[in-house]
């Protein structure tokens, strides 16, 4: 996902010569090409997040589109200040393109596992929060990101993920994608969650249980529409995320439920990382396992659960 990203405003800069790329001490070879053919807009920063974001501030007044990548919690916690204040209060095109988010550098522990990212960017004015489910998605989405107003934070999963997406759906930002028709439940996903929520919903639609899937790829803006049309339709509604249950998808799910529907509106299951800085370490699978976020953990607790409503 994130070679497909990074190749993607490769070709936006060939196209748009606003279109700059700003890193801070990527790995030999991160976009050699774009460096030869067009070094006066490609900057390799070294360790200091806090200065590219101000750098990329600086870059968009003067009317260029940054793209920023690095590590997601490096993005996220080390320089919140200057997101908010340089960016976000200036609304300011800038696209933070944010190497593994969630689980995915398990083996380096809670330093590096930014699984608080998109509650921290959700709570700032004027950003726009996105996580494509696979490759493909991402291919789609990018281009985009040359005519949106505003920051964007782009959370990049590990790569290789299995591609659930279908091009025919579409891609807008803002707008969710309805994956399977919903049964009695609807589970709600968001980035790399949604290939195990799609099998999660096959094994409870074998034992009985119709689950539709809704793939919010765009978790600010939330879809309003989208989620209360569908939950006027359903029993119950299972958030499904590789984040903490504070601030993340799960949250802006019952906020929007709580706040819009005036009839009662079905119970919510929020299934994600718990309040907790993770104490294991392995691979991204070790871990979603240990937190109950693969396919089989996720359809056993959703049936619990579905048991529990009906």
């Amino acid at each position: 996902m994130r070679r497909t990203s990074l190749d993607m405003v490769y070709e936006l800069a060939k196209q748009d010569e606003r279109v700059v790329f700003i890193g801070s001490d990527l790995g030999a070879g991160t976009l050699d090409a774009f460096r030869d053919e067009m070094p006066d807009r490609f900057f390799m920063e070294g360790v200091s997040e806090a200065n590219i974001i101000g750098m990329a501030a600086g870059l968009a007044m003067d009317g260029f589109i940054p793209y920023v990548n690095t590590i997601a919690t490096f993005l996220t916690r080390r320089c919140f200040e200057q997101v908010a204040m340089d960016l976000c209060l200036h609304n300011l095109p800038v696209r933070l393109i944010a190497n593994g988010g969630g689980l995915v550098y398990a083996p380096l522990g809670p330093t590096h596992l930014a699984i608080e990212d998109m509650a921290i960017m959700r709570a700032l004015p004027r950003m726009t929060v996105v996580a494509p489910a696979d490759k493909e998605e991402m291919a789609r989405f990018i281009p985009l990101t040359l005519d949106l107003p505003g920051p964007v934070y782009i959370r990049l999963g590990k790569g290789g993920d299995p591609i659930v997406s279908d091009e025919r759906k579409g891609f807008t930002v803002g707008k969710a994608i309805l994956m399977r028709e919903p049964g009695r439940v609807l589970l709600v996903s968001t980035g790399v969650m949604t290939n195990r929520a799609l099998t999660a919903a096959e094994l409870l639609n074998e034992s009985g249980l119709g689950c539709g899937v809704l793939h919010m790829h765009t978790v600010k803006p939330l879809d309003d529409e989208a989620l209360l049309d569908l939950a006027s339709q359903v029993e119950a509604i299972v958030t499904i995320e590789e984040h903490t249950l504070v601030g993340g998808l799960g949250s802006a799910v019952r906020d929007l439920l709580c706040d819009r529907l005036v009839t009662a509106a079905p119970p919510v299951l929020r299934l994600g990382i718990p309040d907790t800085f993770p104490d294991k370490y392995g691979t991204q699978d070790d871990l979603l396992a240990y937190y109950g976020l693969q396919p089989d953990a996720l359809a056993h607790s959703i049936r619990e659960f579905a048991a529990k409503v009906g």
